[in-house]
């Protein structure tokens, strides 16, 4: 019987806590509920070696996944409730791994893009101010960064999205 009352005792304690003002998604995502829009500016690429789809491809990303996992609505108003703004600073190839006689055994291709987010809504207005995020993949020294740039894109785009988004909403 004590443990049906330690129960209840705590389902009601939980449910008193629950009337927080922040909201989570099922990925994980925090969202004030006062929040109902975003501006996803487009990326300048300003990285001294760049791929010309690079921008669009990364705001695309960004812009999908935050509607994809949010409730956000996108907007191009200046006054949304989150805004993103982000440049790409780096593109560069170097080697990764070198064999026994000298000769590069792997290349890496590494993105950095600097992103400010802008939080316009609830207790902590602000956000993040030129967060830097990077993220790199390896390929075949063999093969030249032409033959091997899309599928590295491929695997890097997502991957510094999900940093971006992980940042702004999940506060990691």
């Amino acid at each position: 019987m004590s443990r049906y009352i330690a129960l209840l005792a705590g389902l009601a304690l939980w449910a008193g806590i629950g009337g927080c003002t922040i909201k989570y998604s099922a990925s994980g995502a925090r969202i004030d509920p006062a929040a109902k829009t975003v501006l996803v500016r487009y990326f300048d690429n300003r990285a001294p070696q760049n791929n010309p789809q690079l921008s669009q491809n990364i705001t695309e990303k960004l812009r999908q996944k935050i509607l994809a996992q949010t409730r956000l609505a996108q907007t191009n108003d200046q006054t949304a409730d989150y805004e993103f703004r982000g440049t790409i600073t780096g593109y560069s190839v170097s080697n990764s791994a070198v064999t026994n006689i000298d000769k590069p055994a792997s290349a890496r291709l590494t993105i950095t893009v600097n992103v400010t987010f802008i939080t316009r809504v609830g207790d902590k207005k602000g956000g993040f101010t030129n967060q830097s995020f990077s993220r790199s993949a390896d390929f075949n020294a063999q093969r030249t960064i032409t033959e091997s740039e899309s599928a590295l894109i491929a695997e890097i785009v997502p991957n510094l999205v999900d940093d971006i988004f992980n940042r702004a909403f999940a506060n990691w």
